[in-house]
């Protein structure tokens, strides 16, 4: 079974990686992108009977740190 985990950095961090990708969009020309926030996707191939519990236990140990960052689980 296939499940992805959509990992992002919570409101209010600050977003390095997204605020570069916003500037070279800025100038390449792109105008009108006020912002961008970057993030991960995780796929996981993972055996029938997984529960979604389990998969949020995943992310809670190791897949996102959760005092910066916030994720959704996609089974």
């Amino acid at each position: 079974m296939r499940v992805k985990v959509t990992v992002m950095l919570k409101d209010g961090v600050l977003d390095p990686q997204g605020e570069a990708v916003r500037h070279a969009l800025g100038a390449m020309g792109f105008d009108g992108v006020n912002g961008v926030r970057q993030g991960k996707l995780i796929e996981l191939d993972v055996a029938d009977g997984t529960t979604e519990a389990q998969v949020t236990e995943m992310c809670e140990k190791l897949l996102a740190n959760t005092v910066i960052e916030s994720y959704r689980v996609e089974m």
